[in-house]
C-alpha cells in the first residue's frame, strides 16, 4: 500500500509533496520485521510525532502522549523513540550544540530543515530535496572524498538562524511563554 501525500506550498508556489504518516498497519509491519512488538506505547509515541508539525523534544512528545495515555512515563516514551529510530520510521535530529535536547521527526522522505538557534525549533522546508545537490556545490567533492577511502551515501542540510519573532532579549513570543509568571 502506498501513503497519500501532503502538499507544502513555499511562498515561491512550488509545491512540495511529503509522504503520509505509517498507518499502524505499516508500523505493525515494520516494528515486527525488526523484531519489535507494535505496544500500544510505541503507537501512541508515533502518532504524537506523525501529528506534530515540528520537531518535537522527547519531552514534549511525553506530556502530548499523557493526554492519551496518562500512565505513560518518560521512560517508556524514550524506549518508544528509540525502537522507532532504530527500525527507521522516525529520525533522530541531534542538538546542533550537542548540549540540547535531540527532537524527532516523523517524515521519513529526504528533506531539509531550519533550527532556531536561539529555541531549538526545527522545521521541515518547504524546499524540494534534490539529490544531486552536492555535485552540483563541488563536483569533485565525491571523488575526493572515495580516495580518502570515503563513500558518500546521502546528506543532511539544516539551516541555522532566527525567527523573525525571537526579540532582541532572547524571548519568542511564538512560544506562549507568560515573563510575568
Amino acid at each position: 500500500m502506498v501513503p497519500s501525500s501532503r502538499p507544502h506550498r513555499s511562498e515561491r508556489s512550488k509545491v512540495v509533496t511529503t509522504p503520509s504518516p505509517l498507518d499502524h498497519g505499516s508500523l505493525r509491519q515494520a516494528l515486527e520485521a525488526a523484531g519489535l512488538r507494535a505496544t500500544p506505547q510505541r503507537l501512541a509515541v508515533y502518532d504524537q510525532l506523525a501529528r506534530s508539525l515540528d520537531h518535537p523534544t522527547a519531552e514534549e512528545v511525553f506530556h502530548a502522549a499523557r493526554l492519551e495515555m496518562p500512565r505513560i512515563s518518560l521512560a517508556t516514551v524514550y524506549k518508544a523513540l528509540e525502537a522507532l529510530v532504530a527500525v527507521g520510521v522516525v529520525g533522530r535530529l541531534a542538538a546542533c550544540d550537542g548540549v540540547g535536547s535531540a527532537r524527532y521527526d516523523a517524515r521519513r522522505d529526504d528533506h531539509y530543515h531550519f533550527r532556531c538557534l536561539r529555541t531549538g525549533d526545527v522545521i521541515d522546508l518547504p524546499t524540494r530535496y534534490a539529490p544531486d545537490l552536492i555535485d552540483r556545490l563541488d563536483p569533485l567533492l565525491a571523488d575526493e572524498l572515495r580516495s580518502r577511502g570515503f563513500q558518500v551515501t546521502g546528506y543532511r542540510l539544516e539551516l541555522l538562524g532566527y525567527h523573525q519573532t525571537d526579540d532582541a532579549n532572547g524571548d519568542d513570543s511564538s512560544r506562549g511563554d507568560d515573563a510575568d509568571a
